[in-house]
């Protein structure tokens, strides 16, 4: 019988009694399945149903097989190493004895000959360079996420749980998971904003609020079936409002031939034209006429307007953020960003960037790219001053405004509204409410406080009062836009990104995210050893 996983009329709940999901029916088989929708609508919840980490409030969940699940962060004991994560402590050390010819008959029966063999080759496919002896506590998050993947490939399950397996790994890891999914047969469910690695899925499962929906084919294939969801809304949306249109203008023209007819009624009355109790029955057949009429003038307008704004609000749901911001007026041929031959780092006897020279020019957009420890993050807070380098010189000729991960130039405390005005000055009332407007931030929403956004609105926020004011920055710095969001909320930043026309410093691993916001070069730097710290490379975009 072949693997599955079934859910049936599921439901949760948050401890305060929010209703996560209702009455969902959900199955799965020997496939990969994205599973998609934004932050808080109860992706990881579902994947703890599913791994028992939870139970139900109602409703029941079916597992037919074996099921293994990747952490995205392990706490390990200062003793463990590899093998202890791949279950094979016990069965490497009955290998040891019989190399030394201390193993009972008995226990050579049972010996797994071509153990080390296997885990070598789960290591391998992982892309980490270690062995069964390595101790976990010596290995970054990025390493250590890769060597859960190991063991994952090592124990062969027949379902594979994956939550943002991608997230803080540098491109080396990424590549890692992604091709791990894309040669994996049996079934799989990853929760992940990567578009890249959700490119290899068969079918995508779209949570909302409303509950979840399958779609056949990789995230391609999903964004094209959402595209035809969206002209399909619009189209229906311009049907609706045909017919508000149509009933109000019939609704008028009632209204005018029951005038004319009054008053055609009302002259022969004056003439004595017509006895007065014909009149009066005439008359009170035309009331109760003309208010049935209406009524039902009513009901077509209700409605047609009730149908109008639920294709607006799917019409909200579907259509891509698009942003118009003001001009940086950034010069073609301005020098932005110059770097000379400039060595830095914590320590002067082990600097993490050595002779590192680069400029930028103009509205050039710039990707920060290498592997963990390979100086990126040194690097930007070299240019944003929060770090002096040990020898050479760092200039920035221009504006320029950071926004990392936590978005820490917005004042959590206070408004968007507010932090808009702080950041912008000179911008009145309605400029402001104009620019947070354009980022989806209208009315009450901008008057939300910031430190009760979700990490996607957070960083929407930002871009909006940095991008938003009457004087953008010429030169934006971001450090990994997109860990932690969903994919609506990084397409936004993305629509944000692609209509500002100043110079971009970005270090990111999400390669669509850099294709999507028109990188033009891209830095790499390479790691670094005590002997020869990270050197950088140039090349096009």
């Amino acid at each position: 019988m072949p693997a599955s996983i079934t859910l049936s009329d599921l439901s949760w709940s948050t401890p305060d009694g929010r209703p996560l999901f209702s009455h969902l029916n959900l199955s799965f088989g020997p496939e990969r399945v994205g599973l998609v929708g934004r932050n808080g609508v109860g992706k990881t919840t579902l994947l703890k149903l599913i791994s028992a980490e939870l139970s139900p409030l109602s409703g029941t969940v079916s597992v037919s097989g074996t099921l293994d699940v990747l952490r995205q962060s392990v706490q390990v004991g200062p003793d463990e190493t590899i093998a202890d994560l791949f279950g094979a402590r016990d069965a490497l050390d009955l290998l040891a004895r019989a190399e030394r010819g201390e193993a009972t008959a008995d226990e050579l029966s049972s010996a797994d000959w071509m153990l080390e063999a296997r885990m070598a080759e789960a290591l391998a496919r992982a892309n980490l360079d270690a062995d069964a002896e390595t101790p976990l506590a010596t290995l970054s998050g990025g390493q250590r996420t890769r060597a859960g993947l190991a063991a994952l490939i090592f124990a062969e399950p027949d379902f594979l749980i994956l939550d943002e397996p991608t997230n803080n790994l540098d491109r080396d890891g990424r590549r890692a998971v992604i091709d791990l999914l894309a040669g994996w047969r049996s079934g799989a469910i990853i929760v992940s904003h990567d578009r890249e690695l959700l490119d290899t899925v068969d079918a995508i499962v779209e949570m909302t609020t409303l509950g979840a929906t399958r779609y056949g084919g990789n995230w391609s294939r999903y964004r094209e079936r959402k595209a035809l969801e969206l002209a399909a809304v619009e189209h229906d949306l311009a049907d609706a409002e045909k017919r508000v249109a149509e009933v109000n203008r019939t609704a008028q023209e009632t209204v005018e031939r029951k005038a004319r007819r009054d008053s055609v009624g009302k002259k022969k009355a004056a003439r004595g034209d017509m006895p007065r109790i014909v009149a009066g029955g005439l008359k009170r057949q035309a009331e109760n006429t003309s208010g049935e009429n209406a009524r039902l003038a009513e009901r077509r307008r209700t409605q047609a307007m009730e149908e109008a704004a639920a294709a607006r609000e799917k019409i909200e749901i579907l259509q891509p953020l698009s942003v118009r911001l003001p001009p940086t007026g950034l010069p073609a041929s301005r020098v932005v960003l110059r770097i000379d031959n400039v060595t830095a780092g914590y320590a002067p006897e082990n600097p993490v960037l050595r002779d590192l020279s680069f400029e930028i020019t103009g509205p050039e957009r710039i990707a920060v790219t290498g592997p963990n420890g390979s100086g990126k993050t040194t690097l930007l807070s070299l240019v944003t001053g929060a770090l002096q380098p040990f020898e050479g010189s760092v200039r920035v000729m221009v504006k320029t405004a950071m926004l990392d991960q936590s978005v820490s130039l917005l004042d959590s405390a206070q408004s968007i509204r507010d932090n808009f005005k702080r950041l912008n000055p000179q911008a009145d009332e309605n400029a402001c409410r104009a620019a947070l407007a354009r980022f989806m931030f209208r009315a009450d929403a901008a008057l939300q406080i910031v430190g009760t956004l979700s990490g996607g609105q957070m960083l929407r926020a930002g871009l909006a009062c940095v991008l938003g004011g009457p004087e953008p920055p010429s030169l934006l710095i971001l450090d990994e836009p997109t860990n932690h969001l969903d994919i609506d909320s990084i397409a936004a930043v993305e629509a944000g990104l692609r209509a500002y026309d100043g110079a971009l410093l970005v270090v990111s691993h999400d390669e669509v995210f850099l294709s999507e916001i028109g990188i033009t070069r891209r830095l790499e730097l390479g790691l670094r050893s005590p002997e020869s710290p990270s050197a950088p490379r140039s090349s096009p975009g």
